[in-house]
Formats: C-alpha cells, sequence, structure tokens
C-alpha cells in the first residue's frame, strides 16, 4: 500500500469536504511467484491386462500429484511398448480415457523412457506400478534399475493391487529389484502421496 501510494501521487485529488483521495493508476504490489517445479516424479504404469485396478489408481494418483506446484509430474503407461500420456495428467478423466490397458509387460522400456526424461537425478522420483510379471529378460530390467539408482534418482516400486486393495505381485522379481536398489512396497494412494511428500520437503 506505500508503494502505491508514493507511486500514485500525482493522481491525488482533495474532495469538497478536504478529504484527499489518491487514485492508483498504477497500483503496486508483490505477488507470490509459483515456485518452478524443481522435482520431478516420473510414473511409470504398467497397463497390461493383468493390472487393471492399478492402473486406475496410479493414473487418479498422477492427476492429483500434477497439482503440486514444486513438481513436475509425467505419467508413463506400458505393456510392451511405452506411451507418454503426460499431457493428460492434469484431467484424470482425460488420462483414464487414453490408457489402452492390455498386452503383455516390458518394465524395462519403460524404464529407459524414464531414464531419458531424468535431467537432475538428486530431484527426480520414478515409481513404477506393476505386478513385476516381465515379459522379457530380467537383466534388462535390472540394469536399468541400476542406472537409475546410480545416477541418484530415488526410485520406488509399487506393487499392484486388486479390486480388494491386496497386493498382486511376483515376490522373485521385487526381490531381485530390491537387491538392484529399488524398494519395492504395496502402497495406496494416500500413501504414495506421503512417500512423495516425505521425499520433496
Amino acid at each position: 500500500m506505500p508503494r502505491t501510494l508514493r507511486a500514485n501521487l500525482a493522481t491525488a485529488r482533495r474532495d469538497p469536504d478536504g478529504t484527499v483521495r489518491v487514485i492508483p493508476e498504477h497500483p503496486v504490489f508483490r505477488a507470490r511467484g509459483r515456485r518452478a517445479a524443481d522435482w520431478r516424479l516420473i510414473l511409470v504404469t504398467d497397463v497390461s491386462g493383468s493390472i487393471e485396478a492399478s492402473t486406475v489408481w496410479a493414473a487418479l494418483t498422477a492427476s492429483v500429484l500434477a497439482g503440486v506446484p514444486t513438481l513436475s509430474t509425467h505419467f508413463l503407461a506400458f505393456s510392451t511398448e511405452v506411451i507418454d500420456l503426460t499431457g493428460h495428467v492434469d484431467d484424470p478423466l482425460s488420462l483414464l480415457l487414453e490408457v489402452s490397458v492390455g498386452g503383455g509387460t516390458h518394465i524395462a522400456a519403460g524404464l529407459r523412457h524414464a531414464r531419458e526424461l531424468v535431467t537432475v537425478p538428486s530431484r527426480t522420483l520414478v515409481v513404477v506400478v506393476s505386478d513385476f510379471e516381465e515379459g522379457y529378460p530380467l537383466g534388462g530390467l535390472l540394469a536399468e534399475v541400476r542406472a537409475l539408482v546410480s545416477a541418484g534418482c530415488h526410485v520406488l516400486g509399487c506393487a499392484s493391487l486388486d479390486d480388494t486393495g491386496r497386493p498382486r505381485y511376483s515376490t522373485g522379481v521385487a526381490g531381485q529389484l530390491v537387491a538392484a536398489g529399488m524398494p519395492v512396497a504395496a502402497l495406496s494412494p494416500l500413501e504414495l502421496a506421503r512417500w512423495v511428500g516425505e521425499k520433496i520437503a
């Protein structure tokens, strides 16, 4: 207010009753600037036919997290191919309509695409939502995980959940992912959001 008054003294007018009125033609204000998105979340989501329920919750979670100002949220859907649906992440309905469920599982391809999006590894969260039933040689998947971890990315594997919220995934593959540096957990959307919040806090 004081800066606005000083900048508009030339517009000051005295009313008939003697009151001085300033008409601010040039208001001066300080707006809170939106912080640049200095963290990147890459959700790598399995859309093979076996985990449809988890695909829905991953899409909804991505849409919620897309509203966090300091977080740039990317959504990669994969089966045997990878599709970047980041352009739809602000609208959960649009995102779900774009997801085509079905096909095989190539987690390594999804992680390879995610690795291409990494610019600042220490501020990058890579979350894989899958049943971890990799349909391709496991060596490629483990190599991608190790590459992300060695670069300094924060990685997390989220086990797929069925319609009742129970985890359903390959424990054998999950164990090898943990050994490669990717923790694996069965998380609800709220728990995943908490994990993200703890990392970027």
